[in-house]
């Protein structure tokens, strides 16, 4: 807004459609203790696949992962998708 581009009212909107949006953040405290949690429950010595592995239960979603040993770490532990089961959900239907 202060450059120019916006209106207040955009720029307000804007605000509040951002604000809206709930994602739960790594390094908030609940998702640290959870990871700290799945990574005892498992026997990792680092907390690296377990942040992952607590964000996604923790809002109740499903991991999608490009890193091959974070899936397997994640697998049983969370519900997987890979990438192209995401990129067909989110597509828009065309005609045949």
């Amino acid at each position: 807004m202060l450059a120019g581009r916006r209106t207040e009212r955009e720029a307000r909107a804007l605000h509040d459609r951002t604000t809206e949006v709930k994602i739960r953040a790594l390094g908030d405290r609940v998702s640290r203790w959870t990871s700290w949690q799945v990574a005892r429950e498992q026997g990792w010595t680092s907390l690296r696949h377990a942040e992952y592995v607590a964000v996604t239960r923790l809002q109740a979603d499903v991991l999608v992962a490009l890193d091959p040993a974070l899936v397997e770490a994640a697998r049983g532990l969370v519900p997987l998708a890979d990438v192209e089961s995401l990129r067909l959900a989110v597509a828009p239907s065309r005609p045949p």
